[in-house]
């Protein structure tokens, strides 16, 4: 099984900046993508930013340029710089990580924080 623990949500002012960090722990063989998902009152959970063990990154059109993926592989750990915050980026985000054990490919969530930027 695989932990993840996230941090970093809260309440900003519009055009503020929030860092989000998320942590996987467990009996992990090797962790493939990670990436940030996020779920707004009434919407679909959409993709925020995902990146690959290789580094390549992908982005939602209505974040690119704000928001930043970053991980730290020896940590197992991703991040999300998110700047320039709209009120539109109010919502829960979700880690995502997929990771391998020695047998299985395995897709775990993050128990969600909340973000809300206040106009």
């Amino acid at each position: 099984q695989v932990q993840l623990v996230e941090s970093g949500g809260g309440l900003v002012q519009v055009g503020g900046s929030l860092r989000l960090s998320c942590a996987a722990s467990g009996t992990i063989f090797k962790i493939n993508a990670m990436g940030w998902y996020r779920q707004a009152p009434g919407k679909e959970r959409e993709l925020v930013a995902a990146m690959t063990s290789a580094g390549s990154t992908n982005y939602a059109d209505s974040v690119k340029g704000r928001f930043t993926i970053s991980r730290d592989n020896a940590k197992n750990t991703v991040f999300l710089q998110m700047n320039t915050l709209k009120p539109e980026d109010t919502a829960v985000y979700y880690c995502n990580v997929h990771w391998a054990s020695s047998l299985w490919n395995y897709s775990s969530w993050g128990q969600g924080t909340q973000v809300t930027v206040s106009s």
